[in-house]
């Protein structure tokens, strides 16, 4: 089977990463008590990460 590779600018890897970032220090300065608001999250973090991993291959550049 033929397999499609996304290649993601080098750009929306960064901002990815900075939204990443955002989130977890957000998170520790304000700690989720919503389970609600941990699933979408949880899914949204998932979501970003399976287009990042469809790069080339290369790790975080950070």
């Amino acid at each position: 089977m033929s397999k499609i590779v996304r290649f993601v600018p080098k750009s929306e890897r960064a901002r990815t990463r900075l939204i990443r970032e955002a989130r977890a220090i957000y998170d520790s300065v304000f700690p989720p008590s919503d389970p609600a608001r941990e699933q979408r999250n949880k899914a949204f973090a998932s979501h970003m990460r399976s287009g990042a991993d469809t790069d080339r291959g290369e790790g975080d550049l950070s």
